[in-house]
């Protein structure tokens, strides 16, 4: 699936810090605004427990996670949608993306310049908001009046429901309201989805705090206030130590452990961001599971099974007869696939099943 998720926030948050510690990469993260310009991408792996223990009960000889693509864009400042800080060139780079990573700074450091001069993480936040409403709302009030014209003649039904849409797209805008806080039918969003706008795009705020504040994240005030913003707009969040992760990757698998066990966590921040973000795109995953590899596959919620089978090689969906299916707490409860077998629990589903996360496929085609 070529979905990625967009890392954007003001300069010197730690969206570059992230970037690298996300990807292992090398980008350049500097202690001064624009120091990324064009947008850099990289692919990580989703970790994925499900897919150990496949590997451990199947005893393949090859083990394939699924990955799927971040893209770190340069800080965005207030302004960004009359072009301050090279904004329309930022701003182009977010509406290629199809979620958001919105990273918002916590910490204090004398040592790491903040654009306005102190930490205030909703202020912030309401600044990058804002930015992306003004950017949606340009868009929308140069397209109107061309529709309208086409709309008043009530010919044509496409141009009539478009007026009608962004008239009430340029209302929410217009009271500072993101789009995607707004209910639209499956039609007006497919619609929607076109026009490429910025506030209509699934978003996931990360609080980007010190080892300390991550410590006590239940008495810290920022995480609390954003906590509470995010749930008043459908939005996700997590909070995490873009300098604690990237310190960790020099490190190996049981130091690891060991330091997240100190700090009272079950599992890195980079782990439950990558997580997180693959499921704020409706992504989910199936596996395949035979002696030459266990792999983990990314589909799209809501795909078929003739389309997942197209998701491994495009001539399995064009042959598709039937998917042989067992979901994965079916396999690992009766021991694997014989076990889950006579206990009836293996299915054989047609062209339009609707794959579920989780399952386990073996795709029957004939080309």
């Amino acid at each position: 699936m070529s979905l990625t998720a967009g890392i954007v926030g003001l300069p010197n948050v730690g969206k570059s810090t992230l970037f690298n510690a996300i990807t292992k990469a090398s980008i350049l993260a500097a202690n001064y605004p624009f120091a990324t310009i064009e947008p850099n991408v990289g692919t990580v792996l989703v970790p994925d427990p499900r897919l150990d223990t496949l590997t451990a009960m199947v005893n393949p000889k090859k083990k394939v996670p699924t990955t799927f693509e971040f893209t770190d864009i340069a800080g965005l400042v207030k302004g960004a949608s009359k072009g301050e800080g090279l904004g329309n060139q930022f701003l182009s780079h977010i509406r290629a993306v199809d979620a958001i990573i919105h990273v918002i700074r916590a910490f204090d450091d004398d040592n790491v310049t903040h654009v306005d001069g102190s930490v205030d993480p909703i202020r912030d936040l309401k600044t990058i908001q804002l930015e992306l409403i003004l950017a949606d709302l340009e868009l929308v009030s140069t397209r109107l009046p061309k529709v309208e014209k086409k709309a008043s003649l009530k010919v044509d039904e496409d141009a009539v429901a478009e007026f009608k849409l962004l008239s009430q797209v340029k209302t929410l805008l217009e009271d500072e309201t993101p789009i995607r806080t707004h209910d639209f039918s499956a039609d007006d969003m497919k619609r929607l989805k076109g026009f490429g706008l910025l506030t209509s795009k699934p978003m996931l705020y990360v609080l980007n705090v010190s080892e300390d504040q991550l410590k006590a994240l239940d008495s810290l005030e920022s995480y609390q206030s954003l906590k509470a913003f995010a749930e008043s707009e459908n939005a996700d969040l997590t909070a995490l130590s873009a300098q604690l992760e990237s310190e960790l990757i020099g490190f190996d698998d049981d130091e690891k452990i060991e330091m997240l066990e100190a700090l009272g966590l079950a599992q890195s921040g980079l782990d439950a961001l990558i997580q997180k973000s693959y499921h704020v795109l409706k992504l989910r995953t199936f596996f395949t599971a035979g002696e030459p590899e266990v792999r983990a596959w990314t589909f799209k919620e809501g795909m078929t099974a003739r389309h997942c089978a197209g998701v491994i090689h495009s001539d399995f969906e064009k042959g598709f007869i039937r998917a042989e299916t067992v979901s994965y707490d079916d396999f690992v409860a009766h021991g694997g696939a014989q076990g889950a077998k006579e206990k009836g629990l293996y299915r054989l589903e047609g062209k339009e099943y609707l794959v579920q996360d989780g399952d386990i496929l073996l795709f029957r085609f004939n080309v």
